[in-house]
């Protein structure tokens, strides 16, 4: 196993055979942080160069006669009877346990080991927020979110994505007019979605936070840019990557997603507040700025261009659906050469592939999401089998390996 260290970034080498017991703790190499490995799942856990294929990428394949255990916590009764019947209303998948607060369904898992589990925000006892962080920590199960509360946009569905839920639906209803069978059609397309998702071994005792000091310098330095291309699933791919960059290395990022840019608009100020770097809305003219992200919708046109000694972004509205991503990896490799990294992250569709071939023919270096940590993996997919790839990494190693890659070729 690989493990690269948020805090320093150093390639660890794990020897996961020679450990016992589902969790383990080691200093890393580099800076000596407490990391911490756990084990629950390594059965399932493969090498990332390891060949791809479209049931290798994912963990968990239902039918009839294997089907998914699901686990439904809700402290609303007339809730986990609604979700039971419509997930028990495909026979390839079985509810094998109701909670009604957090602290029960920890209990339950204490001797079940669920496929999938639902979850709800507000709850007596132990809330859903809570119970997500014991699950991830002691043992890592997909998890999607189910409440009122769990809308896009929302700080709570922030909230719940950051520590480890893989998506989020509201919850089933009938006001004004909402379509029951639509919704039901969601949500076990939601399910099969993030049962597919295999959850990353790796949890860290420390994860970072805004530092509450006299703020940061402006006009830090840069000498490599990375242009990060996600789509569907890109809420949580980006809060598992984005609040782990260090802000003190000499690269800027530049992050376009395939969502509405009014809610792109209250997600920059959600990951603002939890990432060490300035996180900004993409806007035209301004000068790009070291330590520092900046997010654009797929329905804007973002190149780079020269203006003095300065490097600004060009943003312009766009009626050319799905190149957005490719438009600014050419435009960036153009610019920057080999100071040019590309990144793709979960996704459907192929914006992005063509613009990481770009950026490989000037010199940069590419970064793709192991497909088998997507919510969404076509898009992996198609990179990971058109390109030789030196970094193919979970979402949760995506940010390591990029300060480790920016750490060695910053001189």
């Amino acid at each position: 196993m690989i493990l690269f260290c948020e805090e320093c970034g150093t390639r660890n080498t794990i020897n996961e055979e020679a450990l016992s017991g589902d969790i383990h703790r080691f200093a890393c190499n580099g800076c000596h942080e407490v990391l911490m490995v756990s084990l629950a799942n390594r059965q399932a856990q493969k090498s990332a160069f390891a060949a791809l294929t479209p049931q290798a990428a994912g963990s968990r394949v239902s039918d009839v006669q294997n089907p998914l255990k699901v686990l439904i916590v809700d402290d609303s009764k007339l809730i986990r009877k609604a979700l039971r019947d419509i997930i028990e209303s495909d026979g390839r998948k079985k509810v094998i346990g109701e909670a009604e607060n957090g602290q029960k369904a920890l209990d339950f898992l204490i001797s079940e080991q669920p496929d999938i589990i639902t979850l709800d925000i507000n709850m007596p006892v132990m809330d859903g927020l809570t119970t997500l962080k014991h699950i991830m920590i002691s043992r890592p199960i997909p998890t999607v979110m189910i409440s009122a509360l769990t809308k896009e946009g929302s700080a709570e569905t922030f909230d719940s994505l950051k520590y480890g839920a893989i998506d989020f639906l509201p919850k089933p209803s009938q006001a004004k007019g909402a379509d029951l069978n639509s919704q039901k059609q969601e949500i076990l397309r939601k399910i099969d979605l993030v049962a597919g998702v295999q959850i990353e071994s790796i949890r860290y005792l420390r994860r970072p936070s805004k530092e509450q000091s006299n703020g940061r310098p402006d006009a830090l330095p840069f000498n490599l840019i990375f242009v990060i291309g996600v789509a569907e699933g890109g809420y949580a791919a980006l809060l598992n990557v984005i609040p782990r960059l260090k802000k003190d290395l000499p690269a800027t990022y530049i992050a376009v997603m395939h969502q509405a840019p009014h809610h792109i608009d209250g997600f920059v100020k959600y990951l603002d507040q939890c990432s060490y770097l300035s996180v900004h809305r993409a806007v035209d003219g301004v000068a790009l700025q070291g330590g520092t992200c900046y997010l654009a919708a797929a329905s804007e046109q973002v190149t780079l261009a020269h203006q003095g000694e300065q490097i600004i972004l060009k943003v312009t509205s766009t009626s050319i659906s799905g190149q957005s991503i490719n438009q600014l990896m050419a435009s960036t490799a153009e610019l920057m050469k080999e100071r040019a990294a590309g990144v793709i992250l979960t996704g459907a569709g192929d914006d992005g592939v063509d613009g990481l071939g770009t950026i490989m023919e000037k010199g940069g270096k590419i970064f793709v999401q192991d497909p088998r940590s997507c919510l969404f993996k076509e898009t992996p997919m198609k990179a990971a089998a058109k390109y030789t790839l030196d970094y193919l990494v979970s979402d949760k190693q995506m940010a390591g390996a990029i300060n480790s890659f920016i750490k060695a070729h910053s001189n």
